[in-house]
């Protein structure tokens, strides 16, 4: 697939303009059967060019905004000037529609197999800013460049070419590399190649720089020295991994163990340089570390700095060397990185936990967290994307990974997969095959299948259950023991299969606390019933040392003593913790709250069970004490999650739930309520920002008044409610359907709203509402508006909304609003419908967050005719759908900006709810 390919190239850097001029030549080589009449080239530094690549998608998926409010300036591009063969032939040459950063180059003539062809390319890069991937220019003006040349893509029957979306996986064949730079004299150069020559100038230097077979050429341009060369016995260490604190004398100790351990393991590194740099760290951290300030450090002596830097040399070893497809069979090095990374904390640090010295802290040592190992946190982080159905099959093409997939949880389950493996064909026949395959396959064309079947080779255990069942599938391991019989001399007992998978299982037989042995288990497909020794064993245990990322643990273990005691010991805890499936754990939080003025200040607390990982059945039960309504006010919930696999209706919810609060002054609501919640996603598109659900619910509402200033009609009513909701949450477009379905004694109702917003290329964001809703049936009493279609303010009979003032009608509280209904901004005289509304709300951007709105409606109440009302005016919008203020300026109402009291007229829209608060970070990841 990959032959003698070389790359030499002639680069003039103009630091103030940001730019490159390059003179590039290739002498390609096809090494395949077939004859070529055209060749695709790479150029990732044009996937910035416009709002409309495949990389800007990409940012927009995952709702960043810095891309597409970024200014054209800073945004880089590839103008290339000519493409020519060797006899100085003009070649034809276009950018594909669908990847603008790869280019289709027309051969002159025919490329035979085996021949080589050579192209002359002259082009000008305009050099990206680093804020949209760490690569580029800084503001400091240094360049810090990765895949910032043209390459030719791989070829083995078809052209693998990939645009660029940010995940640093580029597949190219290998090329010898020949570069001659020219840049300013006060920039220092850093980079994998060797220096073969460096020429001075009276402003400018010129470095020229050779490689052998590469396949990654970082480039950092630096105005000041920032990176440190470590010289070890098996190779040098460049790298500006952050060391505040280090000596140079354990700087280089470490950096030595390191790459001896490497070596060691993975076999000699065939260059003389590796590049470790602060970027490739930031992209690829020690979760959880990454999140702590950088004045914690919760591991002993360097050990923080070790791990980072071992982390990235692992990384940037396995892509230097394993030339695998790295977009599509990328599972393989991100496996071999976690299991090394598990084996270098099993041989040097076997005690370190997952919280470092921070579990030897006074409060934090409680926790079960604490007690839990650090190898122990891959599994947890898989076992979070698994336990909520959002895990995704190894084969999955990497591009098609959600964020949390591709950079955390899939890397997570490649790795102890392999240790899950190694374990089963015992003897280390894993590492030995890790390990024979990188010294056959170092720098040469190899797939997924050349590790397979040395692996076979290696061992004659069946192994076909980890790349079918495992690597191919989302399919959960879990199983069970039940009907244990005992006799004096033997145990007989069931394994139960919960699920699909055809995988092995460990089993062991204690002794208290003591291991008397261990087997493995095959074929155990729905139960299997076995016998073994008695051997005086206390307990037999399914995956006691945790090396199958199993879904469910609590259910792996059966005593051989007493009668109760496989009835799992009741476990009580301050705070949320992570699953011990050795206990059944409640858990307990203090809260305080504060979600509405009439109960004010509310001290409490949340008995519960759900832990870090997802439960399938979650139980919460909140008692608060409210200081203003002086009562005991709260609520409880159970809810039963069924995970379905495989279709576009991936989750069901079944709940029950019930609360008691104030609805105003000496006014109190009651609300329980059963449901049904349906949820649907793309199951062949997981990034999809498509989603849909439907739910159904009822709800029996009782209210109590105790104010006598309060008029309360129609105190005790249900309401049966269908909602379906179908919506499409992008940053740039954005829709949503909103249908409503409600049947009560007294009336009946149906609504539809729908929703859509458009983010223009020039950053002008544009957005229509539409509401219509009409009752079925209206039975309500002519004089309340309870039940009624509101047009500026629902007065949620159905308690939907997190009013802090719900009853008030003066004051700020009364200025909260929640667009729903009407979603009109201005209070108008005629605020309700009891037959009919249809209304439009409409806005768009005048400069950055403000922007102008104006609604317009139908009113239509019993025996009057229908109503035209219309408002508008200014829309600062800070975040969108979490903080907004709105300025009405004209209405039905007149000019109301001259209004004496206009500033109870202005509109606020906000959220203290921290799961709310919570989905702008999910969106990103899930």
């Amino acid at each position: 697939m990959f032959g003698q390919n070389e790359i030499k190239i002639d680069a003039q850097f103009n630091m103030p303009n940001k730019s490159a001029k390059i003179a590039q030549t290739i002498h390609y080589q096809n090494t395949s059967n077939d004859t070529l009449k055209t060749i695709y080239l790479n150029d990732w530094n044009n996937s910035f060019s416009t709002k409309r690549t495949p990389l800007a998608d990409r940012f927009t998926q995952e709702y960043s905004t810095k891309f597409h409010f970024a200014k054209n300036e800073m945004r880089g591009y590839t103008n290339i000037t000519a493409i020519r063969d060797s006899k100085d032939q003009e070649l034809m040459h276009s950018r594909l529609k669908l990847h603008p950063d790869v280019v289709e180059v027309q051969l002159s003539e025919p490329l035979l197999p085996n021949q080589s062809y050579q192209i002359q390319l002259f082009y000008n890069l305009q050099f990206p800013d680093h804020t949209f991937t760490d690569y580029g220019v800084t503001d400091n003006n240094e360049f810090n460049l990765k895949y910032w040349y043209m390459t030719p893509a791989a070829y083995d029957g078809q052209w693998h070419y990939y645009s660029n979306k940010n995940l640093d996986d580029l597949f190219i064949p290998k090329a010898n590399l020949f570069l001659k730079l020219e840049f300013p004299k006060n920039y220092a150069l850093y980079s994998e190649l060797d220096i073969q020559d460096i020429t001075q100038n009276d402003s400018t230097q010129t470095f020229s720089l050779f490689g052998k077979d590469r396949v990654d050429s970082k480039l950092y341009l630096n105005k000041f020295p920032k990176f440190n060369f470590v010289q070890t016995d098996n190779f040098t260490v460049i790298t500006n991994l952050e060391n505040e604190g280090i000596m140079p004398t354990d700087r280089a100790i470490i950096t030595d163990k390191i790459t001896q351990f490497i070596t060691e393991n993975l076999g000699p590194y065939p260059h003389n340089y590796l590049l470790v740099t602060d970027i490739e760290y930031r992209k690829d951290p020690l979760y959880g570390l990454n999140q702590l300030p950088k004045f914690i450090n919760p591991f002993p002596g360097n050990l923080q700095y070790e791990l980072k830097l071992l982390k990235t040399t692992l990384k940037n070893y396995l892509d230097n060397t394993l030339l695998l497809d790295s977009r599509k069979e990328y599972w393989l090095k991100d496996g071999i990185q976690i299991y090394y990374l598990m084996k270098y904390i099993d041989e040097y640090y076997p005690d370190l936990k997952l919280l470092g010295t921070l579990s030897n802290f006074w409060g934090i040592r409680s926790f079960h967290a604490a007690d839990v190992d650090f190898n122990e946190q891959y599994n947890l982080y898989f076992m979070q994307m698994a336990r909520t159905n959002r895990d995704q099959s190894l084969t999955t093409a990497k591009d098609s990974l959600l964020k949390f997939n591709a950079n955390i949880a899939g890397k997570y389950k490649a790795g102890i997969g392999l240790k899950y493996l190694n374990d089963f064909v015992n003897s280390g026949i894993v590492e030995k095959t890790i390990q024979e395959y990188l010294q056959n396959f170092s720098l040469k064309a190899t797939t997924i299948s050349d590790f397979e079947n040395l692996l076979k080779k290696n061992t004659d255990k069946d192994v076909d259950w980890f790349f079918t069942d495992y690597i191919n599938t989302t399919e959960k391991i879990d199983f069970r023991i039940k009907d244990v019989i005992k006799t004096k001399d033997s145990v007989t007992f069931t394994i139960k299969n919960k699920r699909k998978t055809n995988v092995p299982v460990s089993l062991f037989t204690l002794k208290n606390d003591s291991v008397l042995s261990k087997q493995w288990i095959e074929d155990v497909h729905g139960s299997k019933t076995l016998t073994i020794p008695h051997n005086d064993a206390t307990k037999l245990v399914l995956n006691y040392d945790n090396t199958i990322p199993e879904y469910n643990l609590r259910d792996n273990w059966k005593s051989l003593e007493g009668w109760f005691f496989n009835n799992k010991p009741l476990q009580f805890r301050l705070f949320k913790d992570i699953e011990d499936p050795n206990y059944n754990q409640v858990f307990f939080m203090p809260l305080v709250e504060f979600n509405n003025i009439y109960d004010g200040l509310t001290l409490g607390a949340k008995v519960y069970n759900k832990t870090l990982l997802m439960k399938n059945f979650s139980y919460r039960l909140s008692p608060k004490y409210s200081f203003n309504s002086k009562t005991i006010t709260g609520g409880a919930s159970g809810i039963y999650t069924q995970h379905v696999e495989d279709q576009d209706l991936f989750r069901i919810n079944y709940g029950l739930g019930g609360s008691y609060s104030s609805f105003a002054e000496n006014a109190f609501v009651t609300v329980i309520s059963p449901s049904v919640s349906l949820y649907f996603r793309d199951n062949d598109n997981y990034r999809s920002n498509k989603s849909s659900f439907i739910n159904f619910r009822y709800l029996d509402i009782s209210r109590t008044n105790n104010n006598p200033l309060l008029t309360v009609t129609n105190p005790d009513y249900s309401v049966f409610n269908v909602r379906y909701v179908n919506a499409y949450t992008d940053l740039i477009d954005y829709s949503k359907f909103y249908y409503d379905f409600q049947a009560a004694r007294q009336f009946g109702k149906i609504s539809v709203n729908y929703e859509w917003r458009k983010l223009t290329e020039n950053n002008r964001q544009f957005n229509f509402r539409f509401f219509a809703g009409t009752f079925l049936y209206n039975k309500t009493d002519e004089n309340s508006d309870f039940f009624s279609f509101a047009l500026d303010r629902p007065t949620d009979y159905l308690f939907d909304y997190n009013y802090l003032g719900r009853s008030e009608d003066t004051g700020i509280f009364s200025q909260q609003i929640i667009i729903a209904e009407g979603g009109f901004k201005s209070k108008l005289d005629t605020p309700f419908a009891n037959q009919w509304m249809t209304t439009a709300n409409v806005s768009t951007t005048l400069w950055r967050f403000i922007e102008a709105y104006g609604d317009i409606g139908l009113v239509k109440n019993k025996s009057v005719n229908p109503k035209f009302v219309y408002d508008s005016g200014i829309r600062l919008n800070l975040v969108t759908d979490y903080f907004e203020l709105y300025f009405p300026i004209y209405s039905n109402l007149g000019w109301e900006v001259d209004e004496p009291n206009y500033s109870q007229r202005i509109r606020i829209k906000f959220t203290l709810d921290p799961e709310v608060l919570l989905g702008l970070f999910r969106r990103k990841w899930y």
